[in-house]
């Protein structure tokens, strides 16, 4: 049993997942090794702790499976599993109910379970298929039992307000957000909180970038370390530059250190705190950091605190558009670096 505690947030009647979510893009290609027994241990150290939600994805390499072998060791009793369907941008134009359908069962398969418990949406051109027809696909699925929840993930406003208007009963979308990246601070936060869909927001870390390791230390020079760095950095190069940056990272180490916590719980707590804001995606890779993870439940920003981080973030650059809208660009710097045709059925 856990000794922590760890809000929860209802996504739908009988559905409640944990305010902190257990990422699993760091387990995936491109991240270094993975232990596969240490990996396990890490999942159960969560659990235990009272994170009981776990994200992942089809196109996720070799993670649906880490959880499953979780699953078929620990039981699926008061776990939440939340994985994508990411239908390959070349097979947009000719996707079928019978395509979706295998994609779905497979991730059962990895899984171990016969039902999903929330399957989020992902489409890398509106202008390729029809969104619309295979998210209201995945509802039927839903009603035939195959899943139980609807979810979308990085979606821009209209896209997603045009699903909920097709009668898709989308409880939650996934999307980018930090102090870097307040995209979902204006109409997509409006929009959530209209229709009741939970932001469950990734990148409240910048991969790893908000962390005292990095503070007063010169610009990392190319190849980074991992896709993450690669990522994010794009992000921070996005928000006025590394100089920028380091002035972030100073302004979050004061205020972490008056508070006794690390600047990666600050950062996640300030995402928390925002509207429409559901739940925040922890992603990391073990459990070296799971003490600052739950720290951010008990941490309070004071209005001070808030005012500062506000004062600050008036003055940084932010990324332009709406939710990933820059990312959409595939011959742009954020697009050139995404994996596109990963989930071939």
């Amino acid at each position: 049993m856990s000794t922590a505690t760890v809000s929860r947030v209802a996504l739908a009647p009988g559905y409640s997942i944990s305010r902190i979510i257990k990422g699993g893009w760091q387990l995936a290609g491109g991240h270094g090794t993975v232990e596969h027994d240490r990996a396990l241990a890490d999942m159960h150290a969560y659990v235990a702790a009272g994170i009981t939600t776990f994200d992942c994805a089809d196109i996720y390499t070799g993670v649906e499976a880490l959880i499953g072998a979780y699953i078929g060791a620990h039981g699926a009793d008061g776990v939440q599993v939340h994985t994508k369907c990411v239908p390959d941008l070349d097979r947009l134009d000719t996707l079928t109910a019978a395509d979706l359908e295998r994609t779905l069962h497979r991730s059962c398969e990895r899984l171990g379970t016969p039902t999903l418990d929330l399957v989020q949406l992902h489409w890398w051109d509106y202008a390729r298929g029809d969104l619309v027809a295979a998210a209201q696909t995945l509802a039927r699925f839903r009603e035939d039992g195959l899943i139980r929840h609807v979810g979308a993930t990085n979606f821009g406003t209209r896209e997603l307000r045009l699903l909920l208007d097709a009668g898709v009963p989308i409880v939650s979308h996934q999307v980018q957000y930090s102090l870097l990246d307040r995209r979902p601070a204006h109409s997509m936060a409006a929009l959530a909180a209209e229709r009741g869909v939970s932001l469950l927001c990734y990148g409240a870390l910048a991969g790893g970038f908000f962390h005292a390791r990095w503070l007063g230390q010169p610009e990392p020079a190319e190849p980074l370390e991992n896709r993450s760095l690669t990522k994010y950095k794009l992000i921070i190069d996005e928000c006025g530059g590394w100089a920028r940056f380091q002035a972030l990272l100073a302004l979050l180490h004061e205020i972490a250190q008056t508070h006794g916590v690390g600047i990666g719980t600050v950062a996640m707590r300030w995402v928390l705190d925002q509207p429409a804001v559901g739940a925040v995606i922890a992603g990391a890779r073990n459990r070296e950091h799971l003490a600052d993870t739950l720290a951010v439940e008990t941490l309070v920003l004071s209005a001070q605190d808030h005012a500062r981080l506000e004062a600050h973030l008036a003055e940084q650059p932010v990324p332009l558009g709406d939710v990933y809208e820059l990312e959409r660009d595939r011959t742009g710097r954020h697009g050139r670096i995404m994996r596109y045709n990963l989930n071939t059925v």
